[in-house]
């Protein structure tokens, strides 16, 4: 995982990397359940690449939905790997299931 991905550890440090944020946030949501494993490790590769390559202008958060149980419901999070991109706050695109760079690019630029 690239350094500059957030892994916060619970909903408090969650809500603070958000609340900090001076760029829209993507919030990645993971899983640690047997099917969920292996398509979030996948993904970890991708979004790191994209947190490299969106250094600056967007803030990345990997997180892991049973330590951030408020959160996920929050953003109404049903299953991972997932992507929602907030902007102050608020959910303006929502994605699940594996993606390419190349669509987490479309994704992103679609709504930036």
């Amino acid at each position: 995982m690239a350094k500059w991905v957030h892994q916060p550890r619970e909903d408090a440090e969650f809500d603070f990397i958000l609340g900090k944020s001076e760029v829209p946030v993507l919030a990645y949501f993971t899983g640690t359940w047997p099917k969920a494993i292996e398509p979030c490790r996948a993904m970890d590769l991708v979004v790191g690449s994209i947190a490299d390559e969106y250094m600056g202008r967007l803030t990345v958060v990997r997180t892991d939905i049973t330590r951030c149980p408020a959160a996920t419901a929050r953003y109404r999070v049903t299953g991972a790997p997932s992507y929602v991109l907030l902007k102050d706050g608020e959910a303006v695109a929502h994605g699940t299931g594996p993606m390419t760079t190349a669509e987490v690019r479309e994704f992103l630029d679609g709504h930036l």
